[in-house]
């Protein structure tokens, strides 16, 4: 079955073309340290001769056969292997770390390589071996070997990090800030690490397992500082634009962004039913349709035919009131995906970025921003990321409240959302929740392509249904006549919410339609909808071409306007594990047409969500200048008044 991949193929035989290299960097070698300072531990002498077999222990008492080394002579084999103590035989988890430090270490060289050749290194590399570099290069010559360092060693960090993270026990281990990282070259940054990293598991692999969490733990650390030096750095465009995949492995190289296994997150919230979230008909509509979307998704393929025929929702922006249900929405939208997951065998990953993301340390902010965002859109899992309290979390570019760390999430967040290399796989959803969406980024909301109006219940019978909800069982008290939760009943609800969309709803919006429809008469032209969104586009400014997009995806999704039936959900045979195509036809079967009435009700959707959030936001602008007025009147007045009070 093909495969649709935005990554090259690293060729096992490139691979294998430097294991003999990282086996004799594991085996041993001398470095000096220039940055680092030694833990002061022992190493092991291994005899002339024997090579790469396990060390012999003698039984004849009194034979020493340790001594101390100096701190420059560097043996991970020796030092992983002394982590047992007198144990004779090599144990299987140092076997697994051994492995997995030589199979990281071919992985980073064979990159390394590859880029090198793609930048023109490798030919300054003959040269300057030939000793016929031109003296106008060795500049160019000199930067192009700092990022080949640079690539070295964050493609080894990241390979090491994840071959370790099946095996991280539960013991933590604080290695500190990685210091020797040299940039001379690539083979140099490597021995400066290997060099660090032996030292590290000197002072703290105890045993086995902190031996694999050090190996861990330093791994990370050596990505972060990397990532962070090559911020700075030139001669990085090609690698950070390119993507490398190990197939062997499940591991993709792509750019300075860590790579991580496709497991399932463990989710301890609590998850919510259906027809416990009251009111929100539409929002509940779209989130249980997304949900059964997202499982979709063909793992062989690394494609889902939503996304390929229109109408995938890959990000979402839920904005209402404080208690409306924002939280209860996102407890039953991870639900329902963890229990379809569960069912089919697929990993599952859910996290939300949160307020404890930003840092007052430049950079990392945006970090962790991208780790969150590389973590859902992982296409070897079913992902779902949430962002609540966006306002909070995202800069408002031109606020001067807005923190540096909350600018480098919006631009973050932006660029992941819509930007040059966004591809959307349909294996992951966004959501982006607020009680403010007017004080969002304008630019970071519009990148929002569906809008979920959380507005709570509504009608008397919502009330109804929410009291006998959140009553419980334990009273007496008589339910009187009432059906529950019949209002809640989906279809019927959903079909009204949207017929009431025929109209707008905001009081500036409707004025505009009004003046259109009075002028040109019913919407029911492609012409005349795009006279109504030029009108629209007139009083708001800020109702830009990306809005029309977003207007135009919501149509597809009304396109769909379908709930894969949930037998296929709880029978994966049925549908789940059917082949991409097969599973691409039987969406097509159900797919409805489109109708005029679908887009304006849409056009309707969107430009109410922009007209609701431009009057909150300049209500909130003229609240604001109105005080700073008052309160430089009354300076005014205590200054004049000779400042007495």
């Amino acid at each position: 079955m093909s495969r649709t991949s935005d990554a090259m193929e690293l060729r096992e035989e490139d691979i294998a073309g430097h294991v003999g290299m990282a086996q004799a960097l594991l085996e041993g070698f001398d470095h000096a340290p220039r940055i680092g300072t030694g833990a002061g531990g022992e190493a092991v002498e291994r005899s002339s001769g024997i090579g790469t077999r396990r060390r012999f222990r003698s039984t004849t008492p009194g034979l020493v056969t340790r001594r101390r080394v100096t701190p420059g002579a560097v043996s991970l084999i020796a030092r992983v292997e002394g982590a047992d103590g007198d144990d004779a035989l090599m144990s299987p988890l140092q076997a697994t770390v051994l492995h997995g430090l030589r199979r990281a270490i071919a992985i980073a060289l064979a990159v390394a390589e590859n880029v090198a050749e793609q930048s023109g290194l490798g030919d300054l590399k003959r040269a300057n071996l030939e000793g016929s570099l031109p003296a106008a290069r060795r500049g160019e010559f000199a930067e192009l070997l700092a990022a080949e360092a640079l690539v070295t060693l964050y493609v080894f960090g990241n390979a090491a990090a994840y071959f370790m993270s099946a095996h991280v026990p539960e013991v933590a281990v604080e290695v500190g800030e990685v210091e020797e990282v040299l940039i001379d070259n690539g083979q140099t940054a490597l021995h400066g690490a290997l060099w660090e990293l032996d030292q590290k598991i000197s002072a703290h692999g105890a045993d086995d397992a902190h031996v694999v969490a050090t190996v861990a733990a330093f791994a990370e650390s050596l990505m972060e500082k990397v990532a962070l030096r090559a911020q700075t750095a030139s001669r990085l465009e090609g690698f950070k634009a390119a993507s490398w995949r190990v197939e062997a492995d499940d591991f993709t190289v792509s750019g300075f962004s860590p790579a991580s296994k496709a497991k399932s997150t463990t989710l301890t919230m609590t998850f919510k039913k259906p027809n416990e979230v009251v009111g929100n008909h539409i929002a509940k509509y779209q989130a249980m349709k997304l949900a059964k979307m997202l499982m979709a998704y063909d793992f062989d393929r690394r494609l889902n035919p939503f996304a390929e025929l229109g109408g995938f929702i890959f990000t979402f922006m839920g904005d209402g009131a404080p208690g409306t249900g924002k939280t209860t929405l996102i407890q039953m939208m991870a639900g329902l995906i963890s229990e379809y997951c569960n069912n089919a065998g697929y990993p599952f990953r859910y996290q939300n970025l949160s307020t404890d993301n930003i840092d007052s340390y430049q950079g990392k902010s945006g970090q962790n921003a991208k780790a969150f965002i590389n973590n859902i859109i992982d296409p070897g899992v079913i992902g779902f990321g949430t962002i609540d309290d966006i306002d909070q979390l995202a800069g408002k570019r031109g606020d001067r409240q807005s923190s540096a760390g909350q600018l480098e999430i919006t631009a973050v967040l932006m660029e992941s959302f819509a930007g040059a290399n966004t591809v959307v796989r349909g294996n992951c959803t966004f959501g982006m929740f607020s009680n403010y969406p007017e004080n969002v980024d304008d630019a970071l909301r519009q990148r929002a392509g569906a809008r979920f109006l959380v507005d709570g219940p509504q009608t008397r019978e919502d009330y109804v249904d929410i009291l006998y909800l959140l009553m419980g069982k334990n009273h007496d008290i008589p339910l009187g006549d009432h059906q529950v939760f019949e209002a809640q009943a989906i279809k019927k609800a959903v079909a009204a919410s949207f017929e009431g969309h025929s109209k707008p709803h905001e009081a500036g919006l409707l004025t505009v339609y009004n003046a259109v429809q009075e002028k040109i008469g019913a919407l029911d032209t492609i012409n005349k909808l795009g006279t109504y969104l030029k009108a629209i586009q007139e009083a708001d400014p800020r109702f830009t071409g990306r809005a029309i997009k977003n207007i135009t995806d919501a149509v597809k999704v009304r396109a769909m306007d379908f709930e894969l039936p949930d037998e296929w959900m709880e029978q994966p045979d049925l549908f789940l594990f059917k082949g991409y195509d097969e599973k691409k036809a039987m969406i097509e079967g159900m797919r409805q047409p489109i109708t005029v009435e679908m887009v304006v009700q849409e056009i309707n959707r969107y430009a109410d969500s922009e007209f609701r959030y431009a009057d909150k936001s300049d209500e909130v602008a003229i609240k604001n200048a109105v005080r700073d007025m008052q309160r430089m009147e009354a300076a005014k007045k205590r200054y004049l008044s000779g400042g007495a009070e």
